[in-house]
């Protein structure tokens, strides 16, 4: 046997696919809701702000700080927790599947191609595991999201996640849940791709640069460079799909004689009234600041939590590295 079929041998070995069972899955969709359901439930009333924002510029022109101000002015500061449950609750399920999705799909890539194609080729099943995961996620947060945004939008909206359910399904039908599906698939698709491979690429930049491995690094020094790395992520992944995220908004604010004809009608209608500049960077800031903390909180208590569980999350291995001893 070669050196080269010998190291690539003990490469496979280092993995150790078996401890990727059913039980390292459920840790990991389990660390996933934690992680979605804490961290957006924390930044509720940051997302408050932001989707005022986006849904009346005109009136809330003083920035994230201003703003929030005139709500409570206005509205008390229970305003700022509007929609909270439904964050809650949507987040959990959304992160559940998203996370676990993850995990599942990038460790059987990477078993399936093996150490080398998958090292070779880990952005490319960064994107297409988020891709999977996140469309999956989707389909049961979509709801929860519906009534989360017409709860921030209107006051008089019935509270709870049950009464807003039953008043939406009563007034709008079933599919009146669904009329963000569109927009939330166009903007959660692309945020959770740039989210997991950014992440992912920056991270690995991080532990090249003071030269150590998440299998070397200490516990402290691999949750600072989760939350630096997502950081980055976040940004990131905000810019790229805050356009949906505005549409999202301004599409489940609808209502009555507004939300007639199909989705996609009132999308195009909806973007060609508000312009590319607009949905582009109204908003935007909060939305920057919002995410950045949101994704750095969610990768640090995602692998604490992990940790916590006994699991040790799934990294990937240059087979040309240097073996340990």
């Amino acid at each position: 046997m070669s050196p080269t079929q010998q190291h690539g041998d003990d490469a496979v070995h280092h993995a150790n696919w078996s401890k990727y069972n059913f039980m390292y899955y459920v840790k990991g969709a389990a660390a996933g809701g934690i992680c979605c359901s804490v961290t957006h439930a924390a930044l509720c009333p940051v997302d408050v702000v932001k989707t005022r924002i986006q849904l009346d510029p005109a009136k809330y022109s003083k920035g994230l700080i201003g703003s929030g101000r005139q709500i409570v002015a206005a509205e008390g500061v229970g305003a700022l927790a509007s929609g909270l449950g439904a964050t809650a609750a949507g987040y959990f399920v959304q992160g559940w599947f998203k996370f676990g999705g993850v995990e599942f799909f990038k460790v059987n890539f990477a078993k399936q191609l093996g150490e080398r194609r998958a090292w070779d080729n880990r952005t490319g099943i960064y994107l297409a595991s988020s891709a999977m995961a996140e469309f999956i996620a989707d389909l049961f947060l979509c709801p929860l999201e519906a009534i989360r945004i017409k709860s921030v939008a209107d006051p008089a909206f019935p509270k709870g996640v049950a009464g807003g359910i039953s008043h939406v399904v009563s007034t709008q039908g079933v599919a009146g849940l669904y009329a963000g599906l569109g927009p939330i698939l166009f903007k959660q698709v692309p945020y959770t791709m740039a989210k997991f491979a950014v992440q992912g690429k920056a991270a690995e930049a991080i532990y090249a640069s003071m030269g150590l491995t998440p299998e070397t690094a200490s516990k402290s020094t691999s949750l600072s460079i989760s939350l630096g790395s997502g950081v980055i992520a976040g940004v990131a992944a905000a810019i790229v799909s805050h356009p949906a995220d505005t549409l999202l908004s301004m599409i489940n604010k609808q209502s009555g004689a507004e939300a007639t004809g199909s989705t996609t009608s009132r999308l195009i209608g909806l973007a060609r009234a508000a312009g590319f500049k607009k949905l582009c960077t109204v908003g935007l800031l909060p939305r920057c600041v919002m995410i950045g903390t949101l994704t750095a909180g969610q990768f640090g208590i995602f692998d604490t939590v992990m940790g916590a569980l006994g699991a040790e999350k799934f990294h990937f291995h240059n087979p040309d590295a240097p073996a340990k001893h």
